[in-house]
């Protein structure tokens, strides 16, 4: 629009700019460490651990053990991915072995994690936590300062952060592709009927934190200024199998800025996944039939652009959070999904789920964790 246009009536009409121009080159593909290889142990063999390992042997590190209480999930693990890895019970006896480990991936659930992380930790070891990271923020504290104390890198598989669409998203808006972003909306449409029967049934807040926790990552990552509020709500869908509630959703309010996610857990016959990014100087937008296949348009006042994505979330997700550990070790520096910077994400979906219970905003941090 030039200076001397007006805007059409109540917007009536208008149109984004159409002209088609080349996508800007963004580094949103995962990284690798240059020059080591470090030697990595896997703590917790169930179902998520398939595909760390699948993301490690494309990646080509090096796993060399693997840690479960249930030896024959481990022993399954290590034939299909690494047939040369030692199997362990449990990682006191792996730290009283010969082997030497590095890196420890403790892909548990969160309960009981903690103890685990803090062994580790005190062990000498670089950690990478599954998500979500712990379940009060005072526990997330006291692992970061004891990795501090050690001299260790302590980073949280927020793995979302290296889904194709969600990165290089991130990476418009770090490279000021959008000017200051005003809003975020994300709308997703999937069927989580799986959970029915598994451990997941048993966890109350599941759509808000274990799923959620990805949304809130992402907002973390594309809106720098803290949030001042959270209101959010859940629902059970007409017909469900699962026990905890599949209909979620969360406005977050900052200043100059809202954000509103919403969830639809158990839609049998529609799978759709949306994100709006939208700033000062342009938009983004991804969309596409599910969480694995997305494509990304940008919009601004000179045109727009469709980046041509590689990867997909499963397995670019996992090795890019392992692989972004992996470069801060070798460059001597904080990983950009560190722990620390997790409490922030942390911090949303607690206070996502008291505000769910209590029909009442939260501030981020008012809620310490979850009951």
């Amino acid at each position: 629009m030039t200076a001397t246009e007006t805007p059409e009536p109540y917007g009536v009409g208008a149109r984004a700019a159409g002209a088609e121009i080349a996508a800007p080159e963004l580094p949103y593909r995962p990284r690798d460490p240059r020059r080591t290889r470090p030697a990595i142990a896997l703590i917790g063999c169930g179902g998520v651990a398939e595909h760390h390992l699948r993301a490690y042997r494309t990646a080509g590190y090096r796993v060399v053990a693997l840690v479960d209480p249930v030896r024959e999930r481990a022993t399954a693990r290590r034939d299909e991915f690494y047939p040369g890895a030692a199997v362990f019970a449990n990682h006191a006896a792996l730290f009283a072995s010969d082997l030497r480990v590095e890196v420890v991936d403790v892909a548990t659930h969160p309960e009981g994690r903690e103890t685990i992380v803090a062994d580790v930790l005190r062990a000498g070891k670089h950690v990478l936590s599954q998500k979500p990271f712990v379940l009060d923020l005072a526990a997330g504290e006291r692992l970061v300062e004891l990795a501090a104390r050690g001299g260790r890198r302590l980073a949280v598989n927020q793995n979302g952060r290296w889904a194709p669409h969600f990165a290089w998203m991130r990476e418009a808006v770090r490279a000021g592709l959008v000017g200051e972003v005003a809003a975020v909306d994300a709308v997703v449409h999937w069927n989580h009927e799986w959970v029915a029967g598994t451990r997941f049934d048993a966890t109350p807040d599941l759509i808000l934190f274990d799923f959620a926790v990805h949304w809130f990552d992402f907002l973390a990552t594309v809106i720098a200024r803290p949030a001042r509020r959270v209101m959010a709500a859940v629902a059970r869908a007409p017909g469900q199998r699962a026990r905890p509630p599949l209909l979620g959703h969360a406005l977050v309010e900052y200043d100059g800025a809202r954000a509103v996610l919403a969830f639809h857990g158990a839609s049998r016959h529609l799978q759709r996944d949306t994100t709006i990014v939208a700033g000062s100087a342009g938009s983004l937008v991804a969309s596409g039939p599910d969480l694995l296949t997305q494509s990304v348009t940008l919009h601004r006042a000179a045109g727009l652009s469709r980046p041509v994505l590689e990867g997909s979330w499963f397995v670019d997700g996992f090795h890019g959070a392992m692989g972004e550990l992996l470069c801060a070790i070798e460059e001597d520096r904080e990983p950009t999904h560190s722990a620390r910077d997790n409490l922030r994400t942390l911090a949303l979906a607690f206070a996502a789920v008291a505000s769910s219970r209590s029909g009442e905003p939260c501030g981020p941090g008012e809620v310490r964790g979850i009951a």
